[in-house]
C-alpha cells in the first residue's frame, strides 16, 4: 500500500510541472489534479472520473496508471448508482381481467347468434350457408382475399426482417496520447478495450449497436462513425455513447 496523492505530487515536483501545464497537456482541470494530490477524491464527481484521472494523469508522469487505479479500487472505491432505476412492477388487477373475459364471452355470444340469423335468412333463400365462409370459385374474388396473396400457394409472403445497423466506431489518436475505456452497451457492460491511444495509433469497433465509452483527453482523438466524420465530438475528459445513428456526450469534467 501506498500514498496515492503524495507519490503523484512527488513526481510533479521531481519533474518541474506546475499544475497549469499538466492542466494544459491533459485537459484535466487543476482542482481535479490537486484533488487527486491531496486524496480528496470526494472532490470529483465519481468512481468513474477518480479512475479515469488517476490513470491519465499519473500515465503523463511516466508512473504505472493501473497500479495506482487499483490502489483507489482496493481503499477508496464507492458504489455506483444504477445509470437506469427498474421499474416496479405493477400489481396485477384480477377483477380488471375478469371483466374482460365477460366483455370477450359476451362479444362472442353476439357475434353466434348474428351468423345464425344471416344463416337461416340465406338459407331460406335458396343459397348455401357454405357460401358465407369459403370461396365459390377460382374466378370469383371476395373482400376477404389479401391483395397480396400469391396465385400458387395462396399465402402472404413474409417482408424480410430489417437489418440491424451496428455502430461500427473508428478512434484515431491524432494530436497527442488519450486513455480510452470502451464498454459493450452501458458503464456495467463487457469490457471491450481500455487503454492509452498513443499518438499515430487508431482502434475499431464494428460489431455492437451500442457502445460506451469513458475519454480522457479526446481532444486528441479524430473519430468516424460508420465512415463519416464525428463533428460533435467533446474536447475535454467525457463519458459518451455511441450509437449507429451519431453519438451523444452523457457527462464531462
Amino acid at each position: 500500500m501506498f500514498e496515492i496523492g503524495n507519490s503523484l505530487r512527488e513526481a510533479r515536483l521531481r519533474q518541474g510541472f506546475e499544475l497549469p501545464r499538466v492542466e494544459a497537456d491533459t485537459k484535466i482541470r487543476a482542482k481535479y489534479l490537486k484533488a487527486l494530490e491531496e486524496e480528496h477524491f470526494d472532490v470529483l464527481p465519481g468512481d468513474t472520473y477518480v479512475k479515469g484521472f488517476l490513470r491519465t494523469y499519473s500515465e503523463y508522469l511516466g508512473l504505472d496508471g493501473q497500479l495506482y487505479v487499483d490502489e483507489y479500487n482496493s481503499r477508496f472505491t464507492r458504489e455506483e448508482e444504477p445509470i437506469v432505476q427498474p421499474s416496479s412492477a405493477r400489481r396485477p388487477r384480477p377483477r380488471r381481467m375478469e371483466s374482460n373475459f365477460v366483455v370477450v364471452g359476451l362479444a362472442g355470444i353476439v357475434a353466434v347468434t348474428i351468423l345464425v340469423v344471416v344463416a337461416w335468412k340465406f338459407g331460406s333463400s335458396g343459397t348455401p350457408t357454405s357460401n358465407l365462409l369459403t370461396p365459390t370459385g377460382a374466378g370469383q374474388s371476395t373482400e376477404s382475399t389479401p391483395p397480396t396473396t400469391t396465385a400458387k400457394t395462396g399465402t402472404v409472403p413474409r417482408q424480410p426482417a430489417a437489418a440491424t445497423k451496428l455502430a461500427k466506431l473508428q478512434l484515431t489518436a491524432t494530436g497527442g496520447d488519450c486513455w480510452v475505456q470502451v464498454r459493450k452497451g452501458s458503464a456495467a457492460g463487457e469490457l471491450l478495450y481500455e487503454g492509452t491511444l498513443q499518438q499515430g495509433q487508431a482502434q475499431r469497433f464494428s460489431k455492437w449497436k451500442r457502445l460506451w465509452l469513458q475519454l480522457g483527453a479526446p481532444v486528441y482523438i479524430s473519430a468516424k462513425l460508420n465512415g463519416h466524420q464525428v463533428g460533435n465530438f467533446p474536447s475535454r475528459p467525457a463519458i459518451i455513447v455511441v450509437t449507429a445513428k451519431g453519438v451523444r456526450t452523457v457527462s464531462t469534467a
